[in-house]
């Protein structure tokens, strides 16, 4: 795989000089969680990422839930933990990927190619003798210079010219009760993008054992056939978070795509938009 690393590949690469490992676990419904679980413990050397605070901006009337910091942001926030331009990056979280897949596709979005997900996370990097430690990792600040991809995302206009054109997938990586409508824990409305497809993004993960990784290019590609059909592929999640994963699985099978960074929260914050549930 061209985007993920096994926990045997970052044991024996743990000692490059190049690497920053970087801790990503975050939990939607508990905003301590990261933090907590990584002063608990974590891979030897890494440093940890706030999802919430570092990868997502503050929420304003537009832009969702998790709206995309700008890039100065982004810049400070990467170089504080110690990635430069020639630094190889390895975000993990317990095996869903959500986190690390926000940064993996942020660090794709500025320039950056070595980037990378541990596939099953802490957990089975633990499981084949890998260290945990609770030591605090010090840190050499890094140097990155950005050279932003602006067509890997898309906002609510470009969305909005492209409902129900026959050549253009646009497609909700929600779980299917919150994208028909039928259940909404979070957002003040219900449903979802006219027009949009439904896959769920935890259908591209193995789930064995309590242990998540992720599918074969072979599964992907089964599972992803008929989008690789379509001229155009958007996809979008309830804020932008969740998508990730979508991404890295459609980038790991070679389907162009661009993200709708603001995602279902954004689009409902415009009140003339339209809503689909089924």
């Amino acid at each position: 795989m061209k985007n993920i690393v096994t926990p045997k590949w970052l044991k024996e690469n743990l000692q490059n000089e190049k690497l920053v490992l970087v801790d990503c676990r975050f939990s939607l419904m508990d905003k301590e969680y990261g933090k907590r679980s990584y002063e608990e413990s974590h891979i030897k050397g890494a440093v940890r990422i706030d999802v919430e605070t570092e990868l997502s901006a503050p929420v304003k009337e537009h832009g969702g839930r998790h709206p995309l910091p700008n890039v100065e942001d982004l810049k400070i926030t990467f170089e504080n933990i110690g990635i430069s331009n020639d630094s190889i990056v390895v975000a993990y979280d317990e095996g869903d990927l959500s986190g690390p897949a926000r940064l993996w596709w942020i660090l794709k979005y500025l320039g950056h190619d070595k980037v990378y997900v541990l596939n099953g996370g802490i957990n089975n990097f633990a499981e084949i003798g890998g260290e945990i430690n609770s030591e605090k990792t010090e840190v050499k600040k890094g140097k990155f210079e950005v050279n932003s991809n602006e067509n890997m995302r898309v906002n609510m206009e470009y969305v909005r010219e492209r409902l129900n054109k026959e050549n253009i997938a646009i497609v909700d990586c929600r779980e299917n009760i919150r994208y028909s409508g039928e259940f909404e824990p979070v957002d003040k409305k219900s449903g979802h993008i006219p027009g949009a497809l439904n896959y769920f993004w935890m259908d591209i993960l193995n789930k064995n054992e309590d242990r998540l990784t992720i599918k074969s290019e072979k599964s992907l590609e089964e599972y992803f056939n008929k989008v690789k059909d379509f001229g155009e592929v958007i996809i979008y999640c309830g804020s932008g978070i969740t998508a990730s994963p979508v991404s890295l699985a459609l980038t790991e099978i070679d389907i162009d795509h661009k993200l709708y960074t603001g995602s279902f929260s954004d689009w409902i914050s415009y009140e003339e938009n339209d809503i689909d549930t089924i």
